[in-house]
């Protein structure tokens, strides 16, 4: 990270902002060209290397996705349900092979058989209809249970616009300090994985002296199989916005950054639409009700990265630099977006703040368990009789998910990788053992993370799916740590190897190569993934056994 690119790059601000430059100038062709590059490379004083490294590590934006028309999900989801193989020969039909790329993951994971075309997702039996979509005669429509165990924070029903923000003006008439308070009683912490207390984040870009501070809105909710997120930003749009300008009186932040997947692009119309009507009504812009607090937003949408769901790589992304992640210290708080004070957190956190002011602190620290208090979002997939998004107080056994709320499994499964691609993969018959809290998780031998839960059917090979994991990182790594960018590259090419001939990997070797990764990445994308692994060769080992010398 270069922190003088920080500041070029900060010297428009959000208003011209290079990113989301090098996005419009790749909406015809599918990348950036040559010329382009040059031209925004002189246009924001960054060199013509720093621009190409840029526009060409995203997805959405490098020279291979030129000419695409139609997109694959190669989620963990759509890999276990076995959909897409299927899906891709059917859009073969209306497609040439070289019209056909690949996302990850589009948040179908309630139904998978997803794709993404001309600005939408797909999923189901959309595909049945194709001819009708490609002649615009079709929209998707999206649709999956919502339930909950306990308290509805997230779930509970939308009263208005003007009823909703009622506790803003409560809010305005607190100081910055009384709210903080709420929030640290509240024990609110963050819902993307780390589960890092909100209070502490506020509380450090509060005391940091600025004149400009950003609030940004981590929804680059890049799991494969979890889509709580894009059911916040698509159904309660306004639980997350609310709790933002809450987080920028407290911090003194005018400005919040809601950064959108690419791959959402229903989310990123909706709220865009939630910004558009709260402006009308004054509850953003200058002076918000007569308070003398000012606050806007921006929304960036992303380029395909799932780095970027990393704080510090995602800031760099805004920037217009290569995201790769940032060494710590200085943490975002004292030096973020542009190098000013800034506080990110992810969707779920957000949305639960108004919660708390709304009903106190106290009471918010009354559900759940110990030190996980609230309540969390869960993301469950299709092998599920009833997938779907269901929140529960934390603490809810997680039996109580998996049965009572998903309906059960409907079909055999033998494990369930909870958390995303770096949580935990829990075997079925540990279900009565946890709960849904980030302690019981934890103490496990597992990560609780995004709650999203992908389920493995029996007949679906564990080594097949450490390759899978493999190959996801090593894809997505940002390069800038050995350990994360070669040992998964090494890793998933020991796998593929062991699948596909009669090699035997060394189990000592293996074993180094993953305790390398864990504990010499920079961030959890190389350091995340050893769990899961450990967690097949533990409780899988008489189907693995055989992959090792």
């Amino acid at each position: 990270m270069s922190k003088n690119l920080s500041e070029l790059s900060g010297r428009k601000g959000l208003r011209e902002n290079l990113f989301e430059e090098l996005g419009i100038a790749a909406t015809e062709t599918g990348s950036v060209s040559k010329e382009k590059s040059e031209e925004l490379a002189k246009e924001f004083l960054f060199g013509t290397a720093n621009v190409y490294g840029t526009a060409t590590f995203y997805d959405f934006l490098r020279p291979e996705n030129k000419g695409k028309k139609v997109y694959v999900c190669n989620g963990s989801s759509c890999l276990t349900a076995g959909t897409q193989e299927k899906l891709r020969t059917q859009l073969g039909a209306e497609f040439k092979d070289e019209e056909i790329g690949e996302m990850c993951c589009l948040g179908r994971c309630h139904e998978n058989s997803s794709f993404f075309f001309d600005g939408h997702n797909y999923s189901g039996n959309d595909i049945e209809n194709i001819a009708a979509i490609k002649a615009g005669k079709k929209q998707p429509i999206d649709k999956y249970n919502v339930g909950r165990h306990g308290t509805a924070v997230l779930t509970c029903d939308f009263p208005g616009i003007d009823a909703f923000y009622k506790t803003l003006d409560k809010a305005l008439q607190l100081t910055p300090d009384q709210l903080l308070a709420e929030l640290k009683t509240s024990g609110l912490r963050g819902r993307g994985g780390a589960g890092f207390p909100i209070g502490f984040k506020l509380e450090s870009c509060k005391n940091t002296k600025g004149d400009i501070k950003f609030i940004v809105c981590n929804a680059d909710e890049g799991d494969p199989g979890a889509y709580s997120d894009r059911y916040l930003l698509e159904e309660r749009p306004h639980a997350v916005l609310l709790g933002m300008i809450i987080a920028g009186y407290i911090a003194g932040a005018n400005n919040g950054v809601v950064y959108i997947r690419g791959e959402y692009p229903e989310a990123i119309e909706i709220t865009q639409k939630a910004i558009d009507d709260i402006r009308a009504k004054g509850f953003i812009g200058e002076n918000i009700l007569g308070s003398g607090f000012n606050y806007d937003f921006k929304i960036i949408r992303a380029q395909g990265a799932y780095i970027c769901g990393e704080e510090t790589a995602l800031l760099s992304s805004i920037e217009g630099q290569r995201p790769e992640v940032r060494v710590r210290p200085p943490y975002p708080t004292q030096h973020g977006l542009f190098n000013k004070p800034t506080v990110v957190n992810n969707v779920e956190t957000l949305a639960c703040i108004r919660w708390v002011i709304e009903n106190g602190g106290a009471a918010f620290a009354a559900i759940g368990r110990g030190k996980s208090t609230g309540t969390k979002l869960a993301s469950l997939d299709s092998f599920f009789n009833k997938p779907g998004i269901y929140e529960v107080d934390m603490g809810t056994p997680l039996s109580v998910l998996v049965n009572d709320l998903g309906g059960g499994f409907r079909s055999s499964i033998k494990a369930m990788h909870i958390g995303g691609p770096l949580g935990g993969l829990v075997p079925v018959d540990k279900i009565n053992d946890l709960t849904v809290d980030f302690e019981s998780f934890s103490q496990n031998g597992f990560l609780l993370g995004h709650a999203s839960v992908v389920c493995l059917p029996s007949e679906f090979p564990v080594i097949k799916y450490i390759e899978h994991l493999f190959q996801f990182t090593a894809h997505e790594s940002c390069g800038k740590c050995f350990p994360c960018r070669l040992g998964s590259t090494r890793g998933y090419e020991m796998v593929d190897k062991a699948i596909n001939t009669d090699y035997k990997m060394d189990r000592e070797l293996f074993t180094d190569l993953i305790t390398t990764m864990e504990i010499g990445s920079l961030c959890a994308l190389g350091g995340g993934l050893p769990l899961p692994i450990r967690n097949a060769l533990k409780y899988f080992e008489n189907e693995l056994g055989q992959y090792f010398s």
